[in-house]
């Protein structure tokens, strides 16, 4: 069985038993780990950008030819496609690094670190994680690295990302329903900007008291595409929200892409995210910087985001409710930061470094 055969295979599997396990609506399947004396629980949510996790095989339609390992780039074909590469340094890691499999088992590594610096070395209950390559590489994290953490099989939809990078969630929570991608209108934007993108997963769990939480793994286009596609995923998000049941909480956690710039001048969160949202590092998180360093202009972002919102018809008969110093940039892990302190990207030829993000964390809690 040839490679692509393969992969297919394994992402088949994986589908199948992530919707066998998410139909059951009944709540005694669910994990209830999170369970607290007194009958009190708790569920913590981790937004993680883990930065490129590829494997080394050629997925068919999908430019990640720099993903490969030294010795499958010898060919015409291979140097030729790379030499079209309009960026330097882009283009020279396309010819140059060597992902092999060493290098790969170094960065699934260091990102499971990360994940398990929570919870005790069991990790979050739910992770959202953006730039994954594929459900195959997400099941090794999660059966090879991440096996103390428990997480039931990935959760990821292929997506129309021409690199090939996807938004996906671990979770240990039983699923109520199959996941959804959800697409983004980016009517008008142009083709050669919406290749760049990608889609909005949405899944929807079950706590451990029985009650639904429907949550969004989203990675919005990058800064260098204009203003108006950000908008547009963020309205986007807002209308899914919109639509859920009156009285279901939600969240919304990964890489939304609005600098600290783009915020002061476009007013972005004040317009698309705090008349629906609540901000969870506003609440928690005294004193964080942000997810996101930007050298040039010597200027954090928060970037990264965990989005907030209780059930409009809950009030104060809310049982769930943010737990506000819960919120916290996780970069307690080795290799996570530079000695300047700002965030370690994964760095060739070694591996040195995780990401050239932080991940955020907050706990929703009973009361």
């Amino acid at each position: 069985m040839n490679a692509t055969a393969s992969f297919l295979k394994l992402l088949f599997a994986t589908l199948c038993l992530g919707a066998l396990a998410g139909c059951n609506h009944n709540a005694t399947g669910v994990d209830r780990a999170a369970a607290e004396p007194g009958g009190e629980a708790s569920v913590t949510i981790m937004a993680f950008n883990v930065e490129n996790l590829f494997d080394n095989v050629d997925d068919p339609g999908k430019e990640d030819r720099t993903y490969l390992a030294r010795a499958d780039k010898q060919s015409r074909e291979h140097k030729a496609a790379c030499n079209e590469i309009e960026v330097g340094r882009w283009r020279e890691q396309c010819l140059e690094w060597d992902w092999n499999d060493a290098i790969i088992d170094r960065k699934l590594g260091v990102v499971a670190g990360v994940i398990l610096q929570v919870g005790g070395g069991r990790g979050p209950d739910i992770v959202a994680l953006q730039e994954v390559e594929n459900i195959g590489i997400l099941e090794r994290l999660r059966t090879e690295y991440l096996a103390a953490a428990g997480y039931r099989p990935g959760i990821l939809i292929e997506g129309d990302d021409l690199r090939g990078v996807d938004v996906a969630f671990l979770t240990r929570l039983e699923l109520a329903e199959p996941p959804t991608l959800r697409r983004i209108d980016f009517t008008g934007a142009g083709e050669d900007r919406v290749y760049d993108t990608r889609e909005i997963l949405e899944a929807t769990f079950v706590r451990p008291d029985g009650t639904l939480l429907t949550g969004y793994s989203v990675h919005f286009p990058a800064p260098f595409h204009p203003t108006e596609m950000r908008e547009a995923a963020y309205r986007r998000l807002n209308a899914l929200r919109a639509g859920l049941p009156p009285g279901r909480d939600a969240f919304a956690a990964g890489d939304f892409n609005t600098t600290s710039v783009e915020d002061r001048e476009k007013d972005m969160l004040g317009r698309f995210v705090r008349p629906y949202w609540t901000v969870t590092h506003e609440v928690g998180c005294d004193g964080c910087k942000g997810t996101s360093y930007y050298a040039p202009r010597d200027d954090w972002s928060f970037l990264d985001m965990i989005l907030w919102s209780q059930g409009s018809d809950s009030g104060k008969k809310a049982t769930w409710h943010l737990r506000g110093d819960s919120v916290r940039i996780a970069n307690a892990a080795p290799a996570q930061t530079r000695p300047d302190g700002t965030p370690w990207r994964f760095e060739m030829p070694g591996g040195s470094g995780v990401s050239d993000h932080w991940p955020v964390v907050v706990t929703i809690e009973t009361k």
